[in-house]
């Protein structure tokens, strides 16, 4: 394979190097959704983790280097002997895919080279709903990867009266099984023991067993396949079962399929007599409850709804029972009930949700959750941006000038305090806004009521077409819109996939923000806060609407399926995993955004520097490179050309447009664009504007005809529905193609200037 790609950093392949004694030890960790999945990733790697795109796929994956030795307290044995690759694949619930992330952990532990498949797989369970873990267990074993089981969530389980036997389930499994708690530490050295031990033997678990007329079948189907398909490296138990499913197989002789097809409608005609013979009676099938109460449905539909072929389901439901009836043999010996665990004694959690989740309390408590985090962002950000301010604008900027000399002297000397140190200066001041709505959003989504959030507007994203879970790229896409294309993937279907990724980037991004901010808290003084929440909401209705009139248009077929989605239970927060969390937002948004702030505010400097014609009063200009008025240079002459055409929007001044052309680029280039083209200094706290804010108040003001506060709301309007930046465009050309993308950013700027105008003609009527 192929190094990762370095669009948000690179995640390397745990089959990136063939396999020596001296490689690192490849592991990737499988679980369910809400398994503690990526909180265990999270602790065994630390800060050394990457995220970037799977090479040759578009799904994004994280990876980083667990060191056992280091990271565990007095090791474990041999544990730290080798240093261990880790991948984070998606959360699945099949290994038959219904989504491109699912499809990934297929191709890497079933259709892969065997040198590049991983040398242990851990099956990341959930204590707590075993019984639907346990189901995706079963295929695992099927792949023929070692296996150790990391068993999350003991605690809760525990409080719902089940207790785990893990000599009993790691003998039922056929593989190791260690308790872990990934929030609290526990249990990570053994975990680290039983990966070296599992990979030193090389010991495969023994596949499920599905009933004694299935496994005749396959043992039918593997002798004609070690003779027909000798060469086959893919796991041959995993072929003979999707051939007795229906599914396709390339590469497969035409005698073993037919040989499978034969087989199939065998054990199908037993099917069906089995069925008629139990009439009346409840199967153990897909519908049937696992011993920890839960549902067996969101295990099952790999065999049932697996939408690339079309045979009769029969096959498909004796393969579901006969691994439901695995997971209750293994559940039965691992799992003992505690006196009330049979009751429906109602937990914490369960509790709390009837008042967070209700029709009546729901949606006010999550937009009051929201208007807190943004007002909490806008307030406790202020002080620290003043501080990073004055720090570039006076030691920095002065330091830069005795190193380099007169910046109005040298051009050199210009580009770095004029251009760079500028640069560099707004991009960190963007850190304490990143950061404080990071670790605000972290909390909420630690405690597991962003769970809660995707439930509560699941019937407004039906209404577009698109499922609940299509609120999660939504939530992602308020940090940043190309992570949140990213993760439009997770939807199984290629019309909601198309449809989300038009509409995603009108989820204004934290790049926004800063804007928003700084023009808010000139215009609007201690209402900013209300007025940011404002612009978040409109931005959710954008996308509604956008959906609305989209679905129709283009997405006649697209179902609205119901939700589907495990919710975690209520946890307080761990400050280690939220801190994490920021600090990897930050990480990336410095990396993405960095060089682009830097070359745009370079660039707008370079521009800005080169005379062009006579100077606005007629009386010419001295023709020297870096001594032109910003208005007088190409820089001001394009934008006074694109002027007018804000003029109905109350913001036609050569200021607002020379501020909104590198926004094209990258939004966070707007603030200290503005400040370029005014020759000021760029304020960081918006309630205290400094000398930027009166400029702006003064050029809206002269140009809304007095009524200032409704052309800038009608800018930051603008901001937010136009064309997003590149890195966007570029990732939602990857996701819905070319053409689309190209009449999303069309459409996207004609209606965010019909909105801009809407506003202030609006606007100026009522101030």
């Amino acid at each position: 394979m192929k190094p990762c790609c370095e669009a948000h950093g690179a995640a390397a392949a745990p089959g990136a190097t063939v396999a020596r004694d001296d490689a690192p030890l490849r592991v990737v960790l499988v679980g369910n959704p809400n398994t503690e999945k990526s909180t265990l990733f999270n602790a065994l790697t630390g800060a050394r983790q990457k995220v970037g795109n799977w090479p040759g796929k578009t799904v994004e994956v994280a990876s980083g280097t667990w060191r056992p030795a280091a990271r565990a307290s007095g090791g474990a044995g041999g544990a730290g002997a080798h240093v261990v690759s880790v991948t984070d694949l998606p959360g699945t619930y099949s290994l038959v895919p219904a989504s491109p992330d699912e499809e990934l952990t297929q191709d890497l532990l079933v259709s892969a080279d065997p040198a590049e498949r991983p040398d242990v797989v851990v099956a990341v369970l959930d204590a707590a709903n075993l019984a639907r873990n346990l189901y995706l267990c079963a295929q695992l074993t099927d792949t023929g990867v070692p296996l150790v089981v990391a068993l999350t969530m003991t605690d809760i389980a525990g409080q719902r009266g089940l207790r785990i036997d893990d000599a009993a389930l790691a003998a039922g499994i056929g593989a190791p099984v260690v308790p872990v708690s990934a929030r609290e530490g526990r249990g990570l050295p053994e975990l680290a023991a039983a990966v070296e031990r599992a990979h030193r033997r090389g010991e495969v678990p023994p596949p499920a067993a599905l009933g004694e007329p299935v496994e005749s079948a396959v043992r039918d189907l593997l002798r004609v396949l070690a003779r027909q398909a000798s060469g086959e490296r893919r796991p041959a138990r995993w072929i003979a079962l999707r051939l007795l499913s229906g599914a396709p197989v390339p590469g497969v002789p035409e005698e073993v399929r037919t040989l499978a097809a034969r087989l199939g409608e065998r054990l199908a005609a037993g099917a069906r007599s089995a069925a008629e013979g139990r009439t009346g009676e409840e199967g153990t099938g897909q519908e049937g409850t696992g011993e920890d109460g839960t549902r067996g449905g969101a295990g099952t539909r790999d065999e049932t709804h697996d939408e690339t072929y079309d045979e009769d389901w029969d096959v498909q439901t004796l393969l579901a029972e006969g691994r439901y009836a695995w997971v209750h043999r293994v559940m039965a010996a691992a799992v003992h009930r505690g006196g009330d665990a049979g009751t429906s004694r109602a937990t914490r959690s369960d509790r709390v949700d009837r008042v967070l989740t209700s029709r009546l309390f729901g949606l006010p408590v999550f937009l009051a959750s929201m208007w807190a985090v943004f007002q909490a962002t806008t307030t406790l950000a202020a002080p620290l941006q003043t501080g990073l301010s004055d720090f570039f604008a006076g030691p920095a900027a002065t330091f830069a000038a005795r190193l380099t000399g007169d910046p109005d002297g040298s051009p050199l000397a210009g580009l770095v305090v004029h251009g760079i140190v500028p640069g560099v200066g707004q991009l960190l001041s963007f850190a304490p806004l990143i950061v404080i709505m990071f670790v605000l959003l972290g909390l909420l989504e630690d405690s597991g009521y962003m769970a809660r959030a995707a439930f509560l507007v699941d019937r407004l994203m039906r209404t577009i077409g698109l499922p609940g879970k299509a609120f999660l790229p939504i939530i992602v896409g308020f940090g940043c819109n190309v992570p949140a294309l990213s993760a439009a993937r997770i939807l199984g279907d290629r019309r909601q996939r198309l449809l989300l990724g038009m509409v995603l980037p009108l989820v204004t991004c934290s790049a926004r923000l800063t804007v928003y901010i700084l023009i808010a808290g000139v215009f609007f003084g201690s209402s900013a806060g209300t007025v940011v929440f404002f612009l978040y909401v409109l931005s959710v209705l954008l996308v509604v609407g956008a959906g609305l009139l989209l679905r129709p248009l283009l997405f006649r077929g697209a179902r609205a399926d119901a939700l589907v989605l495990e919710l975690p239970p209520y946890r307080l927060p761990l400050p280690r995993v939220v801190a994490a969390q920021a600090w990897q937002k930050l990480a990336a948004f410095l990396k993405t955004a960095g060089g682009v702030i830097v070359a745009t505010v370079a660039a707008v400097w370079l521009l800005s520097s080169i005379p062009l014609g006579a100077d606005q009063d007629g009386t010419g200009t001295d023709g020297g490179f870096g001594r032109v008025a910003v208005e007088d240079s190409a820089f001001g002459g394009v934008s006074r050309a694109v002027a007018p055409v804000f003029t109905p929007a109350g913001f036609g001044d050569w200021h607002a447009s020379a501020a909104l052309i590198p926004g094209f680029v990258a939004k966070e280039a707007v603030v200290s664009t503005m400040a370029q083209t005014y020759g000021t200094e760029e304020p960081a706290d918006g309630r205290q504007p400094g000398t930027l804010g009166e400029e702006l108040r003064r050029t809206f003001d002269h140009s809304s005809g007095g009524h200032g506060a409704a052309a800038a709301l009608a800018f930051m309007v603008f901001l937010l529905a136009y064309t997003p930046c590149v890195a966007t465009v570029a990732a939602q050309s990857s996701v819905i193609g070319r053409r689309l993308t190209l009449w999303s950013m069309v459409t996207m700027m004609a209606m965010a200037w019909l909105l801009a105008v809407a506003v202030f003609q609006v606007g100026r009527l009522i101030t």
